[in-house]
């Protein structure tokens, strides 16, 4: 394929994003990092790869160039207009309606569904990595997913994601599979809701990673959303993981069912915003400026009590003191596990 590098659109710290054109004129995105530190770029390749659906964002192939001193490896994807969900959030005034809501939800659950049946996990689910296209709604960011069937060592003892969308047993160190995107859901759902993240009133780490994985507490439900809304997210936000729903339970939910299925808010978002989803924010939270594949930080939790996992979980995130409340200043654990 024949193809010019345009504009640089985002860039993380071992890879740049750029808008790219093909001789026919397509629009698409490249990732693009030397091929010596791309162990991640090839590890989303392979994920990627493996998915096909209207709801994932999609892979458009790769290739090594030499068109600068070093070998690049080049990962080319799907380019989306629209922004993050996150940007529609912002550019609707801090919240999302029910109803767009409801569509989104929706189409989440579709590519989760996609996504564990080919037996994968995200690990990482929030609004800032689902991506917003002309017709839909579609999942980005797979650098965090894992294989079920290849974990490695005891359940829980690798985990990835960004620590406030966390699920309590992901913070313990117990496991972090199908059911801990479910809790994740239900974290988006609250941030869609309220243009917060789901626990905005902890501005302390150390109590927040505590509050999650050992309190009890459950994130605090939107008043206004209906009656549908509520139980949906008590399905997804249970403490226990064993009684959470599963993708297929939630997608037969009212909720998500008795919805009007239009997608024109949608366009209407996309058409009126030229940027590219794959912008500095985007990239940049899960790939912080301190992440590099050879500093990849991986939890082995060693401690039997709460205090001392969270200290491990807070020393192997941070480089200096995050803030809690911003979720942007929360850089995203990747695990060592290559696929």
């Amino acid at each position: 394929m024949e193809w010019t590098r345009g504009p640089v659109i985002g860039r993380g710290s071992t890879a740049t994003v750029y808008l790219v054109t093909t001789v026919t004129g397509d629009l698409f995105a490249v990732k693009s990092g030397e091929l010596s530190t791309s162990v991640f770029l090839q590890k989303e390749q392979q994920i990627l790869s493996k998915l096909n659906s209207p709801n994932i964002i999609s892979y458009m192939g790769y290739d090594i160039s030499y068109s600068t001193n070093k070998p690049m490896y080049n990962l080319f994807m799907e380019y989306a207009p629209g922004g993050t969900i996150s940007d529609m959030i912002k550019k609707q005034g801090g919240s999302l309606d029910e109803s767009l809501i409801r569509s989104y939800t929706h189409q989440i659950l579709l590519g989760l569904d996609h996504i564990h049946s080919n037996n994968l996990v995200h690990c990482d689910l929030k609004c800032q990595n689902i991506l917003v296209c002309e017709n839909g709604v579609k999942i980005g960011d797979l650098g965090c997913a894992k294989l079920m069937e290849n974990r490695g060592g005891t359940a829980g003892s690798v985990f990835s994601g960004t620590p406030v969308f966390m699920a309590p047993e992901v913070v313990r160190g117990e496991d972090q599979g199908f059911a801990a995107d479910v809790w994740a859901l239900g974290c988006v759902i609250i941030e869609m809701a309220t243009g917060c993240n789901p626990w905005p009133e902890v501005s302390d780490p150390v109590s927040g990673m505590y509050r999650i994985g050992f309190s009890g507490e459950l994130p605090e439900f939107p008043r206004w959303l209906s009656p549908e809304g509520k139980n949906f997210l008590a399905g997804c936000l249970k403490r226990d993981a064993r009684d959470r729903y599963a993708v297929k339970e939630l997608l037969r939910h009212p909720f998500v069912v008795d919805f009007d299925t239009s997608f024109k808010k949608v366009e209407e978002f996309a058409k009126s915003s030229p940027t590219s989803v794959l912008n500095q924010d985007f990239w940049g939270c899960f790939e912080g400026p301190e992440t590099s594949p050879d500093t990849t930080q991986t939890v082995n939790f060693s401690g039997e009590s709460p205090s001392e996992r969270i200290r491990q979980l807070i020393e192997a995130n941070f480089s200096c003191s995050p803030n809690w409340i911003n979720e942007e200043d929360w850089v995203t654990v990747r695990s060592e596990e290559i696929l």
